[in-house]
């Protein structure tokens, strides 16, 4: 008999079908077979010798070049960020800079050897490569690369909002690469990206490492997926004018940073701190070459434009001109604007413009000395940088020393834009696209990332000094040899000797002798003594009434540093959730001092 409370066979294929066409289920069994795929075409990767891999980089990097300019133009159409011609600057810097400064590093098989120590490279294996939408193709020609050079195979995970042209991008190389004899399956790329895609690729028993670069959130999920992880904080960089910079060429600099692809590195610069001494001839050469400072109807005006309520910066501004950035918050400014230059009183959630902006827009304080200006970049930084990137414009080298040695950042650029010199382009630091944030950050590196952090190192040790152990003599080395004399002495007497008679062995002597000295090596042990019940035991008077529970505590939705400092002052705990946005120093200084609660 039918029964009619079973679901029927047209009812089971149409949930079949719909869980097939279910988009977050499909991408996550897309990852799935893209780090199976990558998995097996890395085994095959890891045997090739030096000069194939140089080949196949070689052709991948070729191939990148050539197509710089076409991929740059597919990031701006998609994404809608940036400058096309400043994008095809750092695919070239990517396809052509860090791939040269890269060319002669072994990375198969002895790589160093000084007779004493033996280093051997070995990969690790599948790498997970997270893209973001600021430089999308860049970072992904970036990423290849260096994952391929060291003879690793990696999975792509766009940025849903840059999945085109990363894809393009992948194919490029790939082609490129198989050409030359890579197995095509060793870069893979997620084509319907999502959330629970990514996090399938993050947490695959196969992937070896994640490479993450993008916002804080997804930082923080790679580190959190239980596999070893590259990734990388916001940058929110302070430029520091000293009194004895060269002014036309700092303003020169940090406009060039700051400008640069519409600000879209996380290297540039976002807020100008200037020694009160030259404050008017910054200014002045400010305003000489392009930017404009805004009144406080302005200031207000673009803040609520830039930070949402929830105190978050709005991704609709992001890359953008600065002259569409006036217009959209509802004022006008000249059309050959460069920058926007708004003057706060603080750093903190109370002066919104003070946050990481990634556009064209920067925040202005004045200050007296070296000191007050590095507690301000300090503050600055603080307030979602830490561990990045800080710059100074200065011809004192004491104050360029003080500097350095005050900011809490992995680095400090000098004389030169923000963003070119922290990724290598200007400066001599290892050129790279993944800027680690060190401890600072809560990243595991400092680093500009490179194929050295993608490589195992087996370190072959020979001995370079005898060990002896000192203090320590034969019988203690050899207990049982102690033995030997004092009952050899007695046997041995009983061996007959020419001329003598035999004796007749006191076999009695023998085992009195052997008892008496093992007895003497064995150890004392002392009994623990129970202790004395206690006469006429009183019963334990009844427990006090236990209090009203207390109201449940509500989570806050943001925390910055000054909050938990307060908080400190005020011997108080706040109160968080999943929800709540945390600052990486804010995170850091709460969790060192144990003062955030789960609500």
């Amino acid at each position: 008999m039918l029964d009619r409370k079973a679901p029927s066979i047209q009812h089971l294929t149409s949930s079949i079908s719909e869980t097939m066409l279910d988009p977050d289920l499909q991408s996550i069994q897309a990852a799935r077979d893209l780090v199976e795929a990558a998995y097996r075409a890395q085994t095959v990767v890891a045997g090739f010798d030096q000069a194939k891999i140089d080949a196949i980089c070689e052709a991948m990097a070729t191939a990148a070049q050539r197509e710089s300019m076409r991929l740059a133009q597919l990031a701006h159409d998609e994404t809608g960020y940036g400058v096309p011609a400043d994008k095809n600057v750092k695919n070239l810097f990517a396809a052509v800079d860090i791939h040269n400064y890269f060319r002669n590093l072994k990375t198969v098989g002895v790589i160093n050897d000084n007779g004493s120590v033996v280093e051997i490279a070995a990969p690790r294996g599948v790498v997970c490569a997270i893209i973001p939408s600021t430089n999308p193709t860049s970072t992904a020609i970036f990423k290849i690369l260096i994952s391929i050079k060291s003879r690793n195979a990696l999975v792509l995970s766009p940025h849903p909002s840059a999945t085109r042209c990363v894809i393009e991008t992948a194919n490029v190389m790939r082609a490129a690469g198989v050409a030359a004899g890579l197995p095509a399956e060793a870069i893979g790329c997620i084509e319907k990206t999502t959330l629970e895609a990514t996090n399938e690729l993050m947490k695959h028993r196969k992937t070896a490492v994640i490479l993450a670069t993008g916002g804080t959130g997804l930082v923080r999920a790679a580190y959190s997926s239980g596999k070893p992880a590259f990734g990388v904080g916001p940058g929110n960089v302070p430029a520091f004018i000293e009194k004895s910079a060269d002014v036309p060429k700092a303003v020169r600099d940090i406009l060039a940073g700051t400008c640069f692809d519409n600000g879209t590195i996380c290297a540039s610069e976002q807020s100008v701190i200037v020694d009160a001494s030259i404050d008017q001839q910054a200014r002045e050469q400010f305003i000489a070459q392009g930017a404009v400072f805004l009144n406080g109807q302005q200031t207000d005006l673009l803040a609520k434009l830039v930070v949402t309520p929830e105190g978050k910066l709005n991704p609709k501004i992001v890359g953008k001109p600065a002259t569409w950035i006036a217009e959209q918050a509802g004022f006008l400014v000249a059309p050959n604007t460069r920058c926007l230059i708004a003057e706060v009183g603080g750093v903190g959630r109370e002066y919104p413009l003070s946050l990481e902006k990634l556009s064209p827009i920067l925040t202005y304080y004045v200050v007296n000395g070296v000191e007050e200006g590095c507690k301000r970049c300090d503050e600055v930084l603080r307030y979602g940088g830490m561990g990045h990137t800080s710059s100074i414009h200065s011809r004192d080298r004491g104050a360029i020393i003080r500097y350095g040695e005050l900011m809490p950042a992995a680095r400090i650029v000098v004389n030169s834009p923000s963003t070119h010199g922290a990724i290598g382009y200007s400066t001599a630091l290892v050129p790279s696209m993944t800027l680690g944030c060190g401890s600072w950050g809560g990243n595991v590196t400092s680093d500009n990332i490179s194929p050295l952090h993608l490589m195992d190192i087996k370190r072959v040790a020979f001995e370079t000094r005898a060990v002896t152990t000192p203090g320590i003599s034969p019988a203690m080395a050899n207990p049982v040899s102690s033995v030997i004399p004092q009952v050899s002495s007695q046997v041995l007497s009983t061996i007959p000797s020419a001329g003598n008679p035999v004796p007749k062995l006191d076999r009695a002597a023998v085992a009195d002798l052997v008892e008496r000295f093992l007895t003497a090596r064995k150890p004392k042990i002392s009994l623990p003594v129970p202790p004395t019940p206690a006469l006429n035991p009183q019963p334990e008077p009844p427990a006090p009434p236990k209090p009203p529970a207390p109201p449940k505590p509500q989570p806050v939705p943001f925390v910055c540093e000054d909050d938990v400092r307060r908080a400190l002052d005020k011997g108080e705990k706040i109160y968080i959730n999943a929800k709540t946005i945390l600052t990486p120093s804010a995170r850091d200084l709460g969790t060192e001092k144990n003062i955030f609660v789960n609500a």
